[in-house]
């Protein structure tokens, strides 16, 4: 299902990869299983390449006994789910170092490379990383947003195909993942995203760290479900499946490897002392989350607040997947005050410039839904941007100068 899904839409990364592959030795493409890198690097590397997966175990003991060896042949190469034997990338840049050709290695990885310190320094200066996160809602519609352009203009671009109320909700509880948009019954998405979960425990964990409590990391990850969109308290979290504070980091530091949540850390600034300091966390895809949730259309009916996290969740994952095609570079984070005022996120770019999004899960938006902006806005003095409202709504209203509400719909 995921080479149909992802050859009937385009992938907007498919250019930055283009381009890195035309004057870079490496190119790897990382992002959570499942969500198309294989059918990305398959059908769009121009020349033809050698293709290794080291999901099959003959290649895998290959690259883990002779690395050298399974490259020894000239030419350009893919190879798919690279994290699982890490000692290939020195094998990697060893073949590099001998001769720099552009494209020569197209590497997918499903856990976070760059993590390890020894990846990082081996392949510094010879590779690019293209991210790659599970299908956006304007790849799925064809159409390149301008979203993040418009609001760093202090703008907001026109919505696209307005999906309001109930239909809103059936896009967050599916989410990005091909397998889940090719199953329309909630029984079905549930049914893969536990197989999904217990595939990457069972295989994926083992693979970027020696776990000791590996029966507990589906419990984690409902307990971590809870408290996405959250400000993180790891004594807590722990508490709930018998980890100390030491060992919840960590377990969830393997889990970010491996793309399923994020750390989301605050903004501020040395001179602002009333900000807090704490992270947030999020799953980095609402359809995963929801399953984990037990969400359903009838569940969110009866509890609003449920879908207001999930809501959250949904438009943080839609813009880091802007943010891979986007033409500037931005960090992410949230902000929050010691009166409890907040923006979901809060993006920066290198110039200091700076956008605030808060997300409401209503169809109608009132003046108080700015508090947390207008601080952020005051904290930022002329670096601010834009401040937007993202609601449940047809139509884009102002609110103030660079303070605006906007549908969700802007985001495709």
């Amino acid at each position: 299902m995921d080479e149909q899904e992802n050859a009937l839409h385009p992938r907007f990364v498919a250019d930055a990869m283009a381009t890195a592959l035309a004057d870079t030795p490496v190119v790897l493409v990382d992002g959570p299983r499942q969500c198309g890198k294989t059918t990305l690097v398959r059908d769009l590397a121009p020349e033809p390449r050698a293709y290794l997966t080291l999901d099959d175990e003959t290649v895998l003991a290959a690259a883990h006994n002779d690395p050298s060896g399974l490259l020894r042949a000239p030419g350009l190469y893919t190879i798919d789910e690279v994290q699982r034997a890490p000692e290939l990338l020195r094998a990697i840049k060893r073949s590099v170092d001998m001769g720099r050709r552009p494209g020569r290695f197209l590497l997918t990885g499903s856990a976070n490379l760059m993590t390890v310190s020894k990846v990082a320094e081996s392949l510094a200066g010879r590779m690019e990383i293209v991210n790659l996160l599970p299908l956006a809602q304007a790849e799925l519609r064809g159409r390149r947003p301008g979203f993040l352009e418009a609001a760093f203009r202090g703008r907001h671009n026109k919505p696209g195909e307005l999906r309001l109320g109930r239909a809103l909700v059936d896009l967050v509880l599916v989410g990005g993942y091909p397998e889940m948009l090719q199953r329309k019954q909630p029984a079905r998405r549930l049914a893969w995203a536990r197989d999904y979960i217990r595939a990457i425990v069972e295989r994926d964990v083992r693979d970027v760290a020696e776990v000791e409590r590996l029966d507990r990391m589906p419990r984690l990850l409902q307990a971590l479900a809870r408290y996405s969109g959250q400000l993180t308290n790891f004594t807590q979290l722990g508490g709930q499946i018998g980890f100390d504070d030491k060992t919840t980091r960590r377990y969830v530091g393997i889990l970010e490897q491996l793309f399923l949540v994020r750390r989301l850390q605050p903004w501020f600034r040395n001179e602002l002392s009333r900000l807090i300091k704490t992270p947030k966390l999020h799953f980095l895809d609402s359809g995963l989350l929801a399953a984990l949730l037990g969400a359903t259309p009838e569940r969110i009916a009866a509890d609003r607040a449920l879908f207001g996290r999930l809501l959250e969740t949904f438009v943080y994952a839609e813009v880091l997947k802007h943010l891979t095609w986007f033409d500037r570079s931005c960090s992410v984070f949230h902000f929050r005050d010691k009166d409890q005022d907040e923006v979901d996120i809060v993006l920066e770019d290198t110039d200091g410039a700076v956008v605030g999004i808060e997300v409401k899960a209503a169809a109608t938006v009132l003046a108080s839904d700015f508090k947390g902006l207008r601080k952020l806005a005051r904290a930022c003095g002329a670096s601010f941007q834009a401040g937007i409202v993202l609601y449940d709504g047809e139509i884009a209203v102002p609110f103030g100068r660079r303070l605006f509400a906007a549908p969700v719909s802007c985001l495709w």
